[in-house]
């Protein structure tokens, strides 16, 4: 059965970006537009993983991963920044985010990081 990967960002080419190289080895993509979002879709789809941009409008990927995390303490959260957000980074995973990706990044990087928080035990 494939995996599902739920890709949040703000700006429609990351989520397309993301969503092809994903979309590319077979996963099963859905799709979030901002934090608050993420939360109802996280609910509905139960994904595998979510990949979670820091900074976007209505509600940060830090609060929704908060969230997302008290409602599901499994769930494995990967977030994805730009340069120069290690702060946003260390706090995200004191949330409990597995791992992280700094923007811009190579799909090989994307790849190995959605495999390697696939095969590794959430933090509870």
């Amino acid at each position: 059965m494939s995996k599902t990967v739920l890709v949040v960002d703000d700006a429609a080419f990351m989520r397309m970006m993301i969503r092809d190289i994903l979309a590319r080895e077979g996963y099963v993509i859905h799709e979030a537009v901002n934090g608050r979002d993420a939360i109802e879709k996280y609910a509905e789809v139960k994904p595998d993983v979510v990949t979670m941009d820091i900074t976007m409008p209505e509600m940060s990927g830090l609060e929704a991963l908060r969230r997302i995390r008290e409602y599901d303490p499994a769930a494995r959260v990967l977030v994805v920044s730009a340069m120069g957000q290690q702060k946003m980074i260390v706090e995200a995973l004191e949330y409990g985010a597995m791992d992280f990706l700094v923007k811009p990044f190579q799909p090989t990087k994307v790849l190995e990081t959605v495999k390697k928080c696939l095969q590794s035990t959430p933090r509870c």
